[in-house]
């Protein structure tokens, strides 16, 4: 019985939604394990549109078990928010479908407020978080403070737990000016939700293992890019989690050995949100034109997000990091209009050319991409099922593709459709 980690291979919003939601029918469990409520999946099902930020894709199917790991970081507010938001569209969160990690660690409102206050003073150089607390939370579980899904249990240990983060995050506040954070008010706002987040909570190491031992296939359910990876992205604008597959582990409790198969989401083109290095951006008419058929703004923010052409050498070193076995291509049709198509294959920094994305953001910013240009193929794919179907010159873009990265296409996206797909490969039958 194969269990599958999906990735995205870029810098996220590849369209992972559709993807994780035709393999979470496959699926018997799906994982979430790593990021918070800033990175959204968008889910269309018998023409209901459901926005997931931290609920697991699987969770409006029925007879499916969707787990939140101990690598995710939980606004418990946002995520009570979003099981009532599901809930209202006919769809059951309970104790039987649904469990939360008992070692995750919770986004607090002070995290949220520090998110804020370094955006805001970092002017030129902020990051382009979304301000929801995730990066400060993630540095309080390093730090070894933060508060936990399993404090909420005992108040005096939570009020023991809120003093020791509290000490830390009073002690930067004065020294930016700021009000400093009551505790008393946030232990009991804590305590008055802990029963409904308790509930859920498990040691989902073990759970895992049951599951293995019950052959049930597991989907593990990554958020963000691979080029957001705050270890192998573009470092300093990345996110604060490890967004590659071996995550998918670390961020649920069990081996690598548990995953079998790697699916990479791959965008037709590339896009980003927030600021740093971008080689492939276009900041001109085939941009726009790629960001408005694409309708590239985010399911959680509706941030713009910028365009470019798709860059093989980031694609390809992504698969390298993150072991990918094979690629969801998905927007194709988005191209469908477009006179010509560019490929990035190599880098020019400084006058020398290079097969990999360079680690110092200051190279980063000053690569140039070398293109391989494909002709268009100037008619629909929206809706294709078949790739022999494809036009000609779309096919040889997407074998070219293929060819260069180095890793086998699994699937074409040809619509947000769930139905309008071309499957080449189902992971979950190789």
């Amino acid at each position: 019985m194969k269990n599958i980690a999906v990735v995205g291979s870029q810098w996220g919003d590849e369209g992972k939604g559709k993807i994780v939601d035709w393999l979470s029918e496959q699926a018997d469990v799906v994982i979430r394990f790593q990021g918070g409520h800033n990175a959204g999946h968008t889910l269309v099902i018998d023409g209901i549109t459901y926005k997931l930020r931290l609920l697991p894709s699987g969770i409006v199917r029925k007879n499916k078990i969707s787990i939140i790991g101990n690598g995710v970081v939980i606004d418990p507010w946002a995520l009570l928010e979003e099981i009532k938001e599901i809930k209202s569209k006919g769809i059951e969160v309970d104790i039987n479908n649904f469990i939360i990690s008992e070692s995750a660690n919770l986004i607090l409102p002070f995290h949220r407020e520090m998110d804020e206050i370094r955006e805001d003073a970092a002017g030129k150089e902020k990051i382009g978080t979304t301000r929801r607390g995730i990066g400060p939370a993630y540095e309080d579980k390093v730090g070894r403070r933060s508060i936990r899904v399993m404090d909420l249990r005992s108040e005096k240990n939570l009020d023991q737990r809120l003093e020791s983060v509290l000490l830390h995050h009073n002690a930067i506040r004065k020294g930016l000016g700021k009000k400093i954070f009551e505790k008393e008010q946030l232990k009991k706002d804590l305590l008055k939700i802990a029963p409904e987040i308790l509930k859920f909570s498990q040691p989902v190491w073990l759970k895992i293992d049951q599951f293995k031992r019950q052959k049930k296939r597991i989907l593990f359910e990554g958020a963000q890019g691979i080029l957001l990876d705050v270890d192998h992205g573009t470092y300093p604008f990345v996110t604060s989690s490890n967004t590659v597959a071996s995550s998918a582990a670390t961020g649920t409790g069990c081996g690598p050995n548990s995953i079998n198969y790697v699916l990479g989401i791959t965008k037709a083109y590339t896009t980003r949100v927030g600021e740093g290095p971008f080689p492939t951006e276009l900041k001109n008419n085939i941009g726009e034109l790629l960001g408005t058929r694409g309708k590239e703004f985010g399911t959680v923010t509706s941030r713009k997000r910028r365009c470019g052409w798709f860059d093989g050498v980031l694609v390809r070193q992504t698969i390298k990091i993150s072991g990918i076995d094979g690629i969801a291509l998905t927007k194709l049709d988005v191209l469908d209009e477009l006179d010509e198509i560019k490929m990035c294959v190599q880098y020019d920094l400084d006058g020398k050319k290079i097969d990999y994305l360079p680690a110092a953001v200051e190279d980063q910013l000053k690569i140039k991409p070398i293109y391989k240009n494909f002709p268009g193929w100037k008619s629909s794919t929206s809706g294709i099922k078949n790739i022999q179907d494809l036009p000609e010159n779309a096919k040889n873009y997407i074998y070219t593709l293929e060819d260069f990265i180095g890793t086998k296409i699994s699937s074409i996206s040809t619509s947000p459709e769930r139905d309008d797909t071309i499957l080449i490969e189902n992971p979950f039958e190789i």
